[in-house]
C-alpha cells in the first residue's frame, strides 16, 4: 500500500469503512462538547475549537497537550483515521494568549501589501501549527457592502480585485508553511440586505443579486483561492436570492464543485443547518448534504447529527454515495496535509519559531503602519514636533483589547481589565517610548488640557464579533461606540488646543461631519492589533509616512449607505500623506 498513489490510499480506505465510520468522519464537534474516549468510540472525524472554548491555562503547552490527548484518542479507532482540528485564525493565532495579532481584514485592505500578507500567511500558520493545529478558518472573500454589519471589519474592501488579491497571498503564505485554508463565507455574506428589528439586522440576511455580479464580483476570489489549492470552503449563513447558502444546490454542487472544480471538501458554519427553513433538524441535515455538504460543524448536537446522517441513508434521503463523495473528500485533504503520517505535527511544531518573534511583530509593525489611514492634518499638527507637551486621552490610548477587537482571546473580543487581553503594545505605550527620543513629553491628566500643545484623544468601538455587532445606528455614540466617547469629546470640543483624533473601529464610523471640525487631525486606526501602539507611535512621530487608503466608502449617515446618490464624508481610496 505504501507505493500506492494517496487516491488509491483514500479509495482503499473508504472501502473498508462501515457507515457508521463513514458518517464519524462528516461530523465536526467542539472539544468541550466531547471526550476523548467519545471520539474513540463514535470515531470522530474532526473537531474545532469555538471562540470562547481555550483550554486552561490558555498557553502552547496546555493547547498541545489538548490536541495530542485527542489525536491520541482517534488512534485507538480500529481504522486510526487522525481528526482534523480548525480553529479561526482569522487576524493571528487569536484564541491563544500571547500571539501575534494582526490588523483585522478591513485594516489590511487599507493596507493593500499582497507581499506583507503573504508573510503574514506565514506567521499565523507557524503560530497556528505550533500549537497542533492544521487547519485554519479563514481567509474571508466577504465584500462588506453595510457597515452595519457586524462582520464588516472581516471584509478586505468593497473591491472584489482588492479582496481577491490579498486573501489569495494569506492564502499561498499558510500554504507555503503546510496549514489547512478555508475560503468563506459562500457566498455574498457581505451583501445582506437589511431585515427588521436589532435581531439579526444584516448578517445571516439575504442577498439580492444579479447573476452578473455574482459572476464578476463574487466568484472570482474563491476561483483563485480553489486554483491555489484552497482546501475547504465554508457556506455563508445567509440566504442568495432567497435560498439559504446551506442548501443551495446549483450554487455548491453546480458552481462549486462541478463549474469550479473543487476537489477538497465543504464544511457548514456553527450549526448553520439549523437556518434552513420549514424543516425540523434531521431534515435540514439530510437537505444540506444532499446540496453537497460535506462536513458538519454541528459542536454540540453531534451525536443527534449522526442519528440524523444514518436514518437519511437508511430512508433514502441521502444517497450513499453523497456520502462517500463526502468521506473521500475528507480523507484526501487528511492525506495530503500530513495528516495521516504525524498527526500531531512533532517534532515539526516544536522547531517552529516561538509566539510572538521579534521577525513576527516586525511584520506585524509594518502592517499595522500601512493600515492606518490620514484622513486630516490642518496646519500640518502632525507629525509631533520635538519640545511639545502632548495630553493623550480615551481608553483605547492604553487597552490591547480595543485596539484588536473581535476575535481576540475570545470570540466577541475583550476589554482589558487589570490585566493585558494578550500580549501588546498600547498606544500609550508606543508614544512614551518615542516621546523620550524626541524630546516630547507625553500627559494622562485631563486638567492638563489647556496647557497641552496638542490632544491626542482615542476613540473606540466595543469589541464585537459577527450578529453582536451589527447596529442601525453606528456613531461615535451608538450602542457599539466605547461608553466614554461621549465624555471624551465633550472635553475636547471645550479646548482650543489642537485635537488628534484616533479612531479604533472595525468600519466606518458615521455622523462625523461636524465633530470633524473641531479636529486639527483624524487618522482612521482600524483595529490594529497587538504591536498598533508601535505603528501608530511610529506614524505620528514621523518615523514613517501614512501610506494607507480606504479600501470602502466613507458614508455621511445611515441613510447614505448603499445609495447611488450617497453622500460620501470620504471616498473609497482617499488618503493623506505628510
Amino acid at each position: 500500500m505504501s507505493n500506492e498513489t494517496p487516491k488509491r490510499r483514500v479509495s482503499a480506505l473508504l472501502s473498508q469503512m462501515s457507515l457508521s465510520q463513514k458518517v464519524g468522519q462528516m461530523i465536526q464537534a467542539d472539544w468541550t462538547q466531547i471526550s476523548p474516549e467519545e471520539v474513540t468510540a463514535y470515531e470522530i472525524g474532526s473537531l474545532l475549537n469555538s471562540g470562547e472554548s481555550s483550554p486552561t491555562p490558555n498557553t502552547k503547552a496546555a493547547w498541545q497537550q489538548l490536541l495530542d490527548a485527542y489525536q491520541n484518542a482517534a488512534q485507538k479507532t480500529t481504522l486510526q483515521i487522525p481528526l482534523i482540528f480548525g480553529i479561526d485564525a482569522v487576524h493571528g493565532h487569536n484564541n491563544v494568549f500571547g500571539t501575534t495579532i494582526f490588523p483585522h481584514n478591513i485594516g489590511l485592505g487599507a493596507a493593500n501589501d499582497e507581499a506583507g500578507l503573504f508573510e503574514m500567511g506565514k506567521i499565523v500558520a507557524e503560530e497556528v501549527l505550533s500549537t497542533g493545529i492544521n487547519w485554519n478558518f479563514s481567509p474571508c472573500l466577504a465584500l462588506a457592502e453595510d457597515p452595519r454589519w457586524g462582520r464588516t471589519y472581516e471584509s478586505f474592501s468593497t473591491d472584489s480585485e482588492i479582496v481577491n488579491k490579498l486573501a489569495l497571498a494569506f492564502t499561498k503564505g499558510q500554504h507555503a508553511v503546510g496549514m489547512v485554508t478555508c475560503a468563506k463565507h459562500y457566498l455574498g455574506d457581505g451583501n445582506t440586505q437589511i431585515g427588521t428589528g436589532l435581531a439579526n439586522l444584516v448578517d445571516r440576511g439575504n442577498a439580492i443579486l444579479s447573476d452578473l455580479y455574482v459572476k464578476e464580483k463574487l466568484l472570482p476570489p474563491y476561483r483563485s483561492q480553489i486554483e491555489e489549492g484552497v482546501q475547504t470552503i465554508m457556506p455563508s449563513y445567509s440566504s442568495l436570492n432567497g435560498v439559504k447558502m446551506h442548501q443551495n444546490t446549483p450554487y455548491i454542487k453546480g458552481v462549486l464543485k462541478q463549474k469550479l472544480q473543487f476537489q477538497g471538501f465543504v464544511v457548514t458554519d456553527w450549526q448553520a443547518v439549523r437556518e434552513i427553513p420549514n424543516a425540523n433538524f434531521e431534515e435540514q441535515i439530510w437537505i444540506a448534504v444532499s446540496a453537497g455538504i460535506d462536513m458538519l460543524m454541528e459542536p454540540i448536537l453531534w451525536k443527534a447529527t449522526i442519528l440524523a446522517l444514518k436514518r437519511g441513508v437508511e430512508n433514502g434521503h441521502i444517497p450513499i454515495a453523497r456520502i462517500d463523495d463526502a468521506v473521500r473528500r475528507i480523507l484526501q485533504v487528511k492525506w495530503d496535509s500530513g495528516l495521516f503520517d504525524t498527526p500531531t505535527f512533532k517534532p515539526k511544531r516544536d522547531e517552529l519559531p516561538p509566539f510572538r518573534s521579534e521577525s513576527a511583530k516586525k511584520v506585524a509593525v509594518q502592517l499595522a503602519e500601512k493600515s492606518l489611514v490620514l484622513l486630516k492634518n490642518e496646519d500640518q499638527v502632525l507629525p509631533i514636533k520635538s519640545g511639545k507637551k502632548v495630553l493623550v486621552l480615551g481608553e483605547g490610548a492604553d487597552n490591547v483589547g480595543l485596539q484588536c477587537g473581535g476575535w481576540t482571546i475570545d470570540w466577541n473580543g475583550y476589554i482589558d481589565q487589570g490585566e493585558k487581553t494578550t500580549n501588546g503594545i498600547t498606544i500609550l505605550e508606543g508614544l512614551c517610548k518615542l516621546a523620550a527620543e524626541k524630546n516630547v513629553e507625553i500627559w494622562t491628566d485631563t486638567q492638563l488640557i489647556d496647557q497641552a500643545d496638542m490632544v491626542i484623544q482615542v476613540l473606540s468601538e466595543m469589541p464585537y464579533a459577527e450578529m453582536s455587532g451589527d447596529s442601525s445606528d453606528i456613531s461615535l455614540t451608538g450602542p457599539k461606540a466605547f461608553f466614554e466617547n461621549k465624555k471624551i469629546m465633550a472635553l475636547t470640543d471645550a479646548t482650543k488646543t489642537p485635537v488628534v483624533t484616533l479612531l479604533l473601529a472595525g468600519r466606518h464610523l458615521t455622523h462625523l461631519a461636524q465633530p470633524l471640525k473641531n479636529w486639527s487631525a483624524f487618522i482612521m486606526a482600524y483595529l490594529p492589533g497587538s504591536e498598533g501602539g508601535t505603528a501608530i507611535a511610529n506614524l505620528l512621530f514621523g518615523e514613517t509616512n501614512f501610506t494607507g487608503k480606504l479600501p470602502m466608502p466613507w458614508y455621511q449617515t445611515e441613510a447614505d449607505i448603499k445609495k447611488d446618490d450617497a453622500q460620501l464624508l470620504f471616498d473609497v481610496g482617499f488618503s493623506l500623506r505628510y
